[in-house]
């Protein structure tokens, strides 16, 4: 068989595991990965980009397996300098990773582009998928909850998700220009994975560019989605309180609302089983199988299983 061509979508530490299922399934060569940059916010002075960055450091096999997110074998030196200093120390950016943000910032102030940079330094690195941008503009997730108007990181990290969320907003996005790359892979590509990721603030942030979701509306490629919750809950982060904010269901009809403009199929968890004939009625394919990721072998069954079963269900073209 000819390479596929696949594009994933990712976001946060579910989008990292679908990309590192890819980077180590038979398809790893024709894979590229576009991650969400509406996380991103400034710290200290420094452009940080929390999904872009995990993306990198678990592609490069650089990341903290046990929280899931920054540098494996990390100090925090600078944190604690920061902290008798008398400054805000609840975003914890390790000392490595800190040179990444340093990095980052100083080539963003010369007018180098967000795309080039984050080529850069997956290429340092070593990360072992291209990583595409959805594009160069800023775009940044605000929520206004019960607890005021914060952005995704006070409240998923300062606030541990504890407010209610009232209303989500993509600021900047409407006057955004989509990356063109971006926009050709889609085109061009012979098969979209969403990644088990928030579809509200992680993919839903992606979507929010001009002419990203119009994209996959408009590609011959067959377009699957992977459901992030598991017998109605996430394994991490706050979809399903998200979904049921916005008053969606929180259960695997509430991801295929979020994405049905869009999509094929949908893969669901072996525990959401029941869910699957009311998908079926609506004209989706659906994959049942188990979800749960915790090891590459997990990762790289899962998404195998993911393109296998696109591939029995439509013919897809190949270059």
């Amino acid at each position: 068989m000819a390479e596929l061509n696949i594009t994933l979508l990712a976001g946060g530490v579910g989008g990292a595991k679908a990309a590192e299922g890819l980077a180590a399934s038979q398809y790893a060569s024709g894979t590229r990965v576009v991650g969400n940059i509406a996380d991103d916010e400034e710290f200290h002075g420094l452009w940080v980009s929390p999904d872009i960055d995990t993306l990198i450091y678990s592609l490069a096999d650089k990341i903290d397996r046990q929280q899931g997110w920054g540098r494996k074998g990390e100090t925090h030196q600078v944190l604690q300098e920061l902290a008798l200093l008398g400054q805000e120390t609840w975003m914890t950016l390790g000392d490595l990773d800190l040179a990444t943000h340093i990095y980052r910032t100083a080539l963003k102030k010369q007018g180098m582009s967000a795309s080039e940079i984050t080529r850069r330094l997956a290429q340092y690195h070593g990360a072992s998928l291209p990583i595409l941008l959805p594009t160069d503009d800023v775009v940044q997730t605000k929520l206004h909850t019960d607890k005021g108007y914060l952005s995704f990181q006070e409240y998923f990290v300062r606030e541990h998700c504890d407010a209610q969320v009232k209303r989500v907003e993509y600021v900047g996005a409407e006057t955004a220009t989509p990356c063109e790359a971006t926009l050709e892979q889609i085109q061009n590509c012979d098969l979209v994975v969403l990644a088990p990721s928030n579809p509200i603030v992680s993919i839903g942030a992606i979507l929010s560019v001009p002419g990203i979701a119009e994209a996959l509306e408009n590609t011959s490629a067959y377009v699957i989605a992977i459901s992030p919750l598991i017998a109605g809950k996430t394994v991490k982060g706050p979809a399903d309180q998200m979904l049921a904010a916005m008053g969606k269901p929180a259960n695997s009809m509430g991801i295929y609302q979020c994405y049905q403009r869009f999509i094929d199929a949908l893969v669901i968890d072996e525990s959401d089983r029941q869910e699957a004939s009311a998908l079926h009625d609506l004209g989706v394919d659906v994959l049942v199988t188990p979800s749960f990721m915790s090891n590459t072998d997990e990762k790289r069954d899962l998404l195998s299983k993911v393109v296998d079963f696109a591939l029995q269900r439509q013919t897809i073209r190949v270059a």
